[in-house]
């Protein structure tokens, strides 16, 4: 049976983990970008759009883009991402991928973590290399996340095919401007968070590491009156 601090810093690191799912989770349900741009066609009429969207569908409202607004239209991003060009779509499934990955990942260290909080696996990878594989690959993983985001939603044209899809006259579109919503920022402590357990593991790791060491010193470290013999 493991020792009580072995349980405790597994436990912990499972309980750390297992919060960070929760973040992870409600993150993804939850308002991600909102997006407001400027709306001319020709010098004809002047407006504006504003997108606001989760990972999985969003709203659209427009004033005087181009004739009239203030009615909020929905969308389901998947759908209208698949008329427009590949790039958008091509980062987005790429994003929501690397989200199922992180969960996957997160909930293996969680298992590894409860399996060695009752037994002694060590030196495999069931044991502590497998909490700092599993939570070292969530926590990368959404770095990336971030950044992918991030991109398709300033550098590619995302938000403007979702308001491109319910205007019935030719639109140009410019002056974008975005701001990261609850759901994007909730990936930051998701990570610190995976960080965190496998800082758990290996301070355990390094304290059992040292009390071996200790109870292995060597001869010469005894007094010489004791080596005398």
């Amino acid at each position: 049976m493991p020792s009580t601090v072995k349980t405790l810093h597994f436990l912990s690191s499972a309980l750390v983990t297992s919060v960070s799912v929760g973040l992870l989770g409600y993150g993804m349900s939850t308002e991600w970008s909102y997006t407001t741009m400027e709306c001319s066609g020709g010098g004809s009429f002047n407006g504006s759009a504003e997108v606001l969207m989760t990972l999985f569908n969003g709203t659209v409202v427009r004033d005087s883009c181009p004739f009239f607004g203030g009615q909020g239209e929905h969308f389901d991003v998947f759908p209208s991402l698949v008329k427009e060009s590949a790039a958008p779509v091509v980062l987005h499934t790429l994003v929501l991928f690397l989200l199922a990955l992180c969960l996957l990942c997160s909930a293996c260290s969680i298992l590894i973590s409860l399996y060695n909080s009752v037994s002694n696996p060590y030196e495999t990878y069931m044991g502590p290399i497998g909490v700092y594989v599993c939570s070292s690959l969530s926590a990368c993983l959404s770095v990336v996340v971030l950044i992918l985001f991030v991109v398709n939603i300033n550098v590619t044209s995302m938000a403007e095919a979702f308001v491109k899809m319910f205007t019935t006259s030719p639109v140009e579109l410019q002056n974008k401007s975005t701001e990261m919503r609850l759901g994007y920022y909730l990936i930051i402590p998701y990570t610190a968070l995976s960080l965190v357990a496998i800082v758990l593991i290996y301070s355990y790791e390094h304290a059992a590491y040292t009390h071996r060491r200790e109870q292995e010193r060597p001869t010469e470290d005894a007094p010489k009156e004791i080596m005398m013999y």
